[in-house]
């Protein structure tokens, strides 16, 4: 009989298993471990107003979709009280001053005649009517059949916070010409 100290020693690395499923088996859990933590860490780190489901938002918030056309809008503090502000909007012919796509302001009558900047060194005429104007409040304007855009918008006065003067936001809704390319 052989005595076992005489054997041939066996010996059997344990850094390399011989079985596939001894390697994979430990990664794959680990992966699985490590992608889990992420997506918490990722999900903790997450302001949940900003993940909130859609909700019927007023237009303003919708960009470029087919049923409102573009949509364009700005919020500013201007340190002067409402009446002033209202009235340097109501007249139209000073929207040239501030506005960089308005060349022209012509006027006819209850109706006025925005000349704009297009693409290609164009411009395009939009008539509007105003259709709803609230002293020192809001002007609501739209465009007439005779424009060659379709447009709407409004212009809204409020106290700023702490007497900071007027927060004017202006909204308008615009066909683009040429489409989505214009």
């Amino acid at each position: 009989m052989e005595n076992a100290s005489n054997a041939p020693l066996r010996h059997r690395s344990s850094l390399r298993p011989t079985d596939p499923r001894q390697v994979f088996l430990p990664l794959g859990v680990g992966a699985l471990l490590g992608l889990g933590g992420y997506v918490w860490y990722e999900k903790s780190r997450r302001n949940p107003v900003g993940f909130r489901p859609d909700d019927s938002a007023p237009r303003r918030s919708a960009r470029d979709t087919p049923e409102t056309g573009t949509v364009v809008g700005r919020t500013v503090t201007i340190n002067k009280p409402r009446p002033e502000l209202y009235a340097f909007w109501r007249d139209f012919a000073n929207l040239p001053r501030f506005m960089s796509s308005v060349r022209e302001v012509r006027f006819d009558g209850d109706t006025a005649t925005w000349t704009l900047a297009a693409p290609a060194g164009r411009t395009v005429s939009i008539v509007i009517r105003i259709v709803e104007d609230r002293a020192d409040e809001r002007i609501v304007w739209t465009s007439t059949e005779r424009s060659q855009i379709a447009a709407e918008g409004s212009v809204t006065f409020r106290d700023a916070p702490a007497g900071r003067g007027t927060e004017v936001e202006a909204v308008m809704t615009y066909d683009p010409p040429g489409g989505e390319a214009g």
